[in-house]
């Protein structure tokens, strides 16, 4: 049955894609179905299909790299910052389709006949020596420096506690889910934080809250979170004082009561020595 209304025509260079996975082919098949201006964020289509976060992002980074999407940062009229998404039915980087010549009325296609090419003959030998031929100077491929993806964290200590709250942040997002090279160059870094009091806790909720929508590496987001929001150094509290003993206990020498005193003598109230015997 032939559709008239209500259908998508796809190119066989998307649905036979040789490099995509089956999730990103069906997940680009859909949004070209779609009306111009719909959403297609991660969370949009996460609740569209049943696939997940994790599964949605990695195909929309393999549209992208094939050219099928395009996806970049832009500000609105009130301020804001979204994430503009471009789908392409047929990515720049293809060749266009080869289209076979038109078939004559009435007669048959043209087939293609080969044609074999003529074959020189070796020159005479009393042709004249051909000139030298100059070798072309070698080309020496230049290195390009690659940025790399995560930024290598501070080398020191790393504590087992900040291993562990590394490897449990996919409990709060699964797309923070780290590979074990990318926790083990991330520790440091928590580590610091953990040395400078803060609580483990407050540490979790600083890397895993507020997380953008077209998040592409995690592991770079949370390397540049624990350089950039590292806690200063506690004060230190100063140093308690020696505490001062009492007086030892005195007896009086007027009325034999005791007192504390730095030496014998006499309480503060009996009149000094030697008044008492002139009154």
């Amino acid at each position: 049955m032939k559709h008239t209304d209500h259908y998508t025509v796809v190119g066989n260079h998307l649905a036979q894609h040789r490099a995509l996975s089956l999730v990103a082919i069906g997940l680009a098949l859909h949004i070209q179905s779609l009306p111009a201006g719909s959403r297609v964020g991660i969370k949009a289509l996460a609740d569209r299909f049943p696939e997940g976060v994790v599964r949605i992002a990695a195909a929309l980074r393999e549209l992208e790299a094939h050219g099928y999407l395009e996806r970049s940062r832009v500000r609105t009229a009130d301020g804001r910052v979204v994430s503009r998404t471009v789908s392409y039915n047929r990515p720049k980087a293809l060749p266009p389709p080869h289209e076979p010549p038109p078939t004559p009325p009435g007669g048959r296609a043209p087939v293609p006949v080969p044609v074999a090419e003529p074959v020189a003959a070796p020159p005479p030998q009393a042709a004249a020596p051909a000139p030298a031929v100059v070798p072309a100077p070698a080309v020496v491929p230049v290195p390009v420096p690659v940025p790399a993806v995560v930024p290598a964290a501070p080398a020191g200590p790393v504590r087992q506690e900040a291993l562990d709250l590394l490897a449990r942040l996919r409990g709060d997002d699964p797309r923070l889910l780290l590979a074990e090279r990318d926790v083990r160059r991330l520790a440091p870094g928590v580590t610091a934080w953990l040395e400078r009091g803060a609580e483990p806790e407050a540490v979790r909720c600083v890397l895993a809250a507020g997380l953008p929508d077209d998040m592409r590496s995690p592991a770079a987001l949370i390397g540049y979170r624990l350089r950039s929001g590292l806690p200063p150094e506690l004060p230190r509290e100063p140093a308690p004082t020696a505490a001062r003993r009492p007086d030892p206990m005195q007896n009086c020498d007027g009325c034999d009561r005791g007192f504390r005193a730095p030496a014998p003598g006499r309480c503060s109230t009996c009149p000094p020595e030697g008044m008492d015997a002139a009154a």
